[in-house]
């Protein structure tokens, strides 16, 4: 079987996506008031993203010439190929995303739920099919170029430093603009949510393609990218050559099964579109799982790879279920957040937070029980690299139908804007229900899609973990060692430090956003009676320029502390740093993702109705516990997914030379 067959598969999906964006394009747009909003909403995504690249253009040119000088030149090419392509996914996929939101409002209007379900997947679907098209064309063509995945591995670097600081600067982007119009045209003004009247209504949606569109897309596709080099790592030890072409053909064959499950998403008036959603899903996974153990008997001769795919698929499910559980409305955790709620915002604040320390619970048992299976089924107890093999072989398995899992995500932001702009341009009461039970799934998804995005997280970087150990030579990590114990805290700590920059950049953003907001109510005339019209373009501005400002501390800790942990206090502290990172990183990212979906779905609970209804006081303290969850479950929660993954890599990358020179304070 040829390494071929994977690049070629990559292309596939590129051109399937490339047929969807078509299809959504040929979709009527509506009338000229929709055609306003709509472009308000692109111009300011597409704006942002051109300033973020522009800024990300100065880092990864720095970072270019130290791999070049300290690594080497054909490791420094693959990382700025890495940082395009993902740029690339993020790109294509909000360029479609933000031309499909009006079209699905419009076709909620002339088509109804099978026509508006459609148009808003196939949106999502363009994003899922860039990033697999993407990743896959790059590892795999870049592994066909140079032969060795030590150089790879640069790819890998490029698409999590891009992703990080896209997560980053989405999250406090769309946040800002969600706290200011929340707390101050629903809390303060008592207006509706997406009503024209705010002036970062628009700045909010724009922030939905942003954070949950390019932002989470950026995050799959470090996470597929990472799991995919990790696992060929790992398998040429294993297994040879057969080791590194069977999850570039696992990957090609979940590419496959994607593509064919998105033909299953159709809906019908009367029914829940998340059946179609998961319909979809489903299909796309039971393909995957038949091909997998061919590919299993035929490339490595054994089935034993393909129980451990088993486990990795297991694990995502299951942990999708727990984290529904604890997020979605039909459940008690958030019922009783909102019968919290009646009491006011600190009982709503200490309820969420409960709930959300509670939510880490069983994800981290499931995890660690698909961690050992994993070990153990892969032969492990015979083999150790076969077992850690296996680890990576589950990441890759839980990744394998990323195409649909993104194109169901991101399916959710385009939902969600198509209902504001129905609201904003005062189209039909039928047309907004359609749109508000698209985005309820799209909430779900959400939620869901964050689960997921963890648990993927946490395998991918354990994998990456082990690659680092086999690099650099590392058999044992030594508790005993000060330099270890050192690590260890060091690491521990990084997740709540980057968690206490993004929560504060959020913070000193949304309270720009909420003094201009303030003032456009106090100095527009007529603003608030609809015959002022707000200025949208000052709001979208204060999100962008905070966004860019605030990110790069962040971005530039992930890179920085690995390699000087490493130089400084040797290889060990460094593996000290990478498992103290990713015990407590997994567990903050669970808990605020969790918690913030939580909060958000008490607040819709009780716009549903319950508690007294939109207005209530309970209604207004679930606004406060909301508002606290945005940046939990929005900006800090997935941002530590890639800051775990990042400095694995980061270590892996830089493992040579600190392999070399490493412990020089300790020497």
């Amino acid at each position: 079987m040829n390494l071929i067959i994977a690049p070629i598969i990559g292309v596939v999906a590129l051109l399937y996506a490339y047929y969807k964006a078509v299809t959504i394009n040929k979709v009527d747009v509506g009338n000229e008031r929709m055609r306003e909003i709509s472009g308000y909403i692109h111009e300011g995504a597409m704006a942002f993203l051109s300033r973020e690249y522009r800024t990300l253009l100065i880092f990864a040119a720095i970072l270019f010439i130290i791999l070049g000088v300290g690594i080497g030149w054909t490791t420094a090419i693959c990382f700025l190929v890495g940082a395009a392509f993902s740029a690339l996914a993020g790109f294509f996929g909000m360029q479609v995303a933000t031309k499909a939101n009006v079209r699905t409002a419009n076709a909620a209007k002339d088509g109804g739920m099978n026509k508006a379900l459609s148009v808003a997947f196939s949106g999502g679907a363009v994003m899922g099919m860039a990033v697999v098209g993407l990743g896959i064309i790059g590892v795999a063509g870049l592994y066909l170029i140079f032969n060795d995945i030590t150089i790879v591995t640069g790819f890998s670097l490029g698409a999590s430093s891009i992703a990080l600081f896209g997560r980053v600067g989405g999250g406090i982007y769309t946040k800002a603009a969600d706290v200011g119009a929340d707390l101050v045209g629903k809390v303060e003004a008592g207006i509706p949510e997406d009503d024209p009247r705010n002036p970062a209504v628009i700045a909010d949606n724009v922030g939905d393609n942003v954070g949950d569109v390019a932002g989470m897309g950026a995050d799959l596709f470090e996470s597929y990218v990472g799991s995919i080099i990790s696992a060929i790592t790992l398998g040429l030890i294993a297994f040879g050559d057969e080791g590194a072409l069977f999850p570039l053909m696992l990957a090609a064959v979940g590419i496959v099964s994607s593509i064919a499950g998105t033909f299953f998403v159709k809906g019908n008036e009367g029914t829940n579109p998340q059946k179609s959603l998961d319909m979809g899903t489903n299909v796309s996974a039971i393909i995957v799982i038949v091909a997998a153990y061919f590919l299993s008997v035929s490339i490595l001769g054994t089935a034993r790879p393909f129980a451990a795919i088993i486990t990795g698929l297991l694990v995502g499910i299951i942990i999708a279920k727990i984290t529904e559980y604890y997020t979605s409305t039909e459940y008690a955790p958030v019922k009783q957040i909102a019968d919290q709620s009646n009491t006011g915002p600190a009982t709503t604040i200490i309820s969420g937070l409960a709930v959300g320390m509670g939510s880490t619970a069983m994800p981290i048992i499931v995890l660690a029980i698909g961690i050992l299976v994993a070990f153990y089924v892969s032969g492990g107890s015979a083999d150790a690299a076969q077992g850690l093999y296996g680890i990576a072989l589950a990441a890759v398995g839980m990744l394998s139908t990323a195409g649909m899992t993104i194109a169901v995500d991101a399916y959710g932001p385009i939902a969600d804007n198509a209902g504001g702009i129905a609201e904003m341009c005062e189209l039909p009461p039928e047309v907004r229900e359609i749109t508000d039970q698209l985005d309820a799934v799209g909430n779900t998804t959400a939620a869901i899609g964050k689960g997921f995005a963890i648990g993927s997280a946490a395998l991918t970087a354990l994998a990456l973990f082990a690659s680092y150990t086999q690099v650099v030579g590392l058999s044992v990590i030594n508790l005993t060692q000060p330099t270890v114990i050192a690590g260890l805290f060091v690491g521990g700590m990084l997740p709540f430090l980057f968690s206490s920059i993004t929560m504060q950049a959020v913070g000193k953003a949304a309270f720009s956003m909420i003094e201009e907001v303030r003032r456009q109510f106090r100095e527009i005339p007529g603003i608030m009676e609809g015959k002022g019209t707000p200025e949208y373009k000052k709001c979208v501005d204060i999100s962008t320029t905070a966004a860019l400002r605030e990110m790069v501390i962040p971005g530039l800790l992930a890179v920085i502390v690995p390699v000087l942990i490493g130089l400084l206090l040797g290889k060990e502290a460094l593996g000290g740093l990478l498992a103290g990172a990713l015990v407590t990183g997994v567990l903050m990212a669970i808990m605020m993702a969790n918690a913030g979906g939580a909060w958000d779905n008490a607040k819709k609970f009780i716009e549903g109705g319950e508690h007294g209804g939109k207005g209530s006081e309970a209604h207004k303290a679930a606004v406060v516990g909301d508002t606290v969850g945005d940046p939990f479950k929005d900006t800090s929660g997935p941002s530590i997914n890639i800051l775990i993954k990042l400095m694995t890599i980061v270590a892996l990358v830089f493992g040579p030379l600190i392999a070399e020179f490493g412990g020089m304070l300790i020497k």
